[in-house]
């Protein structure tokens, strides 16, 4: 386990999370270890595993843009309730309770799904419940749920420009860019994973919107690792940007083509 970033002071100015590198099986943490900090994934996957009637099972696999051990900075001395090992060499952000005050402030996407992995948690203890009960268990409803599929535009798209492949937009209003959360369960509109070799794309990486005239913008949205570019320049994130009928679109490393057909 090398270290490649120190923490800085506590100056929110400078803070900088701590950056650990574990090789290919090591044991990030252990269930039942005291928590210490949450992770963030820079590169590399992480399994997390918990032992299951007598047998250690795989519950998810991280990836790059992904958090873990959130636990330990919400609830105070709380142990891990589960092993994270590195699938393959892993590089990640040790957020330690100052840094992570610090993103809460400045970065509200993280916030919001860390509220939706809780969610999925509750949810599914509810479902291991009921299970064990053999009859359903009433709780309260989150309002938090997967996308319904979105109705496709037919005039509007995407193609990805190495593979050909077609991206509708939404017929009305906002189209998410990003890549499937296998934290939160939640699906962008337009999902990259198939063309992201390079896990290039964040989660939650851009919003295309339609505008009242009929034109459209594109936003970055904040925390994207990467960038969102227009005809190879970059995006300031949060801020709209005109976008027209055969602009190249970049996330990350994923090249697109805007068509717009004519009315």
């Amino acid at each position: 386990m090398a270290k490649f970033k120190t923490t800085a002071g506590t100056d929110h100015d400078s803070l900088q999370p701590s950056g650990l590198r574990f090789p290919k099986g090591e044991i990030i943490f252990s269930d039942g270890d005291l928590g210490l900090g949450m992770y963030i994934i820079k590169s590399g996957e992480v399994e997390i595993r918990k032992l299951i009637g007598g047998e250690e099972q795989v519950l998810t696999v991280l990836g790059k843009g992904d958090f873990f051990g959130e636990m330990s900075l919400l609830e105070e001395d709380a142990p891990r309730s589960a092993t994270a090992v590195a699938r393959t060499q892993v590089d990640v952000a040790l957020i330690d309770q100052a840094a992570f005050r610090f993103i809460l402030e400045n970065n509200p996407e993280i916030t919001i799904r860390m509220m939706r992995k809780l969610v999925r948690r509750l949810r599914e203890t509810t479902r291991l419940l009921e299970d064990a009960v053999g009859h359903k268990v009433d709780l309260d409803e989150s309002g938090v749920a997967e996308q319904p599929p979105i109705d496709p535009d037919p005039r509007a798209r995407l193609v990805e420009t190495g593979s050909g492949m077609v991206f509708p937009l939404a017929a009305g209003g906002e189209t998410t860019v990003g890549r499937i959360d296998p934290v939160t369960g939640i699906h962008p509109d337009i999902d990259l994973t198939g063309v992201d070799d390079r896990r290039s794309v964040s989660r939650r990486h851009a919003r295309i919107q339609r505008q009242e005239d009929g034109s459209f913008v594109v936003l970055e949205d904040v925390g994207t690792m990467n960038g969102t570019f227009i005809n190879d320049e970059r995006l300031q994130p949060g801020r709209p940007a005109p976008l027209k009928p055969g602009n190249s679109l970049r996330f990350g490393t994923v090249e697109c083509r805007f068509e717009l057909d004519d009315s």
